[in-house]
């Protein structure tokens, strides 16, 4: 069986009854993967003795920083390979997703240097149906992705190159660092697509880190404001983000509002009138 160069990086925090479905998937690949890694991020159960005991080919790390952009990139420091794949620890792939990929690029004369696939969703044990909005697409896909997270982690295959480029996950975001991330590149980059089924992505259990965040449009109003700041953007690009962050700082507004959570609104009612107040065009907005 062919080996691919790659190394897949699994972050794992207290993951260790999830852990043995996500590793098995990658070692069952008609592909095989160069090197997995296990980031623990801090775990109190048996997640390094079920490494260690189970796979140990699987090369695993405690990483002592918490926080699943800290353990991503940590594993994209440590990876050996140029391509990087990820995984959530809760998720699978199918056993023909590095195959699928490999194939995928070799057709193409100028590949993109990150790619993802389709997926399927099941949430408490049943099949979840996608919404028209979760469609997933590739080439330019920057006014999908701020909308809202167009790539799974799980579903990605990226060159390190784009690392060097873009720079890693952002660290000071507990949640939607993967919607940040995407922006920055899909910004600047095309992005390849595997129209297939390749990773199962599973949800619904009380760990997730999008049950412990309320208002999860606060960390996506975040990185708009620093894609602003921080990101050449062509006039339609800023258009698109300047009409992206209202709608947004609107949506959470007005659901403070409705709770009577007044902090929320003296936090952003004025962040709201700035950019309402400012054109499209206006210089100044992409320097503060």
């Amino acid at each position: 069986m062919k080996k691919f160069l790659v190394s897949v990086i699994i972050p794992a925090f207290n993951r260790e009854k999830f852990l043995n479905r996500s590793i098995s998937s990658v070692q069952r690949q008609t592909l095989i993967a160069d090197e997995i890694i296990v980031i623990d991020n801090c775990s109190t159960d048996n997640t390094k003795t079920l490494v260690e005991i189970e796979f140990p080919r699987v090369k695993y790390v405690y990483e002592s920083q918490k926080g699943v952009s800290n353990a991503r990139n940590y594993g994209v420091r440590l990876a050996k390979n140029e391509w990087l794949a990820f995984l959530d620890s809760d998720d699978e792939w199918k056993k023909n997703k590095l195959e699928e990929f490999f194939q995928a690029f070799n057709q193409i004369s100028k590949p993109p240097l990150i790619w993802h696939s389709n997926e399927v969703w099941i949430r408490n044990g049943k099949h979840l149906n996608q919404k028209d909005c979760h469609s997933k697409k590739g080439g330019d896909i920057f006014s999908n992705c701020i909308k809202m997270c167009c790539i799974s982690p799980s579903a990605s295959i990226v060159h390190r190159s784009i690392f060097e480029k873009y720079g890693y996950f952002d660290e000071e975001l507990p949640v939607c660092e993967d919607y940040d991330f995407w922006l920055r590149v899909s910004s600047k980059e095309k992005i390849g697509f595997i129209d297939k089924e390749l990773i199962v992505k599973y949800g619904g259990h009380d760990d997730q880190l999008s049950k412990k965040f309320w208002g999860m449009d606060r960390f996506r109003i975040i990185s708009l404001i620093n894609l602003a700041k921080n990101v050449s953007l062509d006039e339609n690009q800023k258009k698109l983000v300047r009409q992206e962050l209202i709608s947004k700082l609107k949506i959470l507004i007005t659901g403070a509002e409705k709770r009577g959570n007044f902090e929320i609104m003296s936090q952003y009612q004025p962040i709201l009138k700035k950019w309402l107040g400012l054109s499209n065009s206006d210089p100044s907005v992409w320097l503060r």
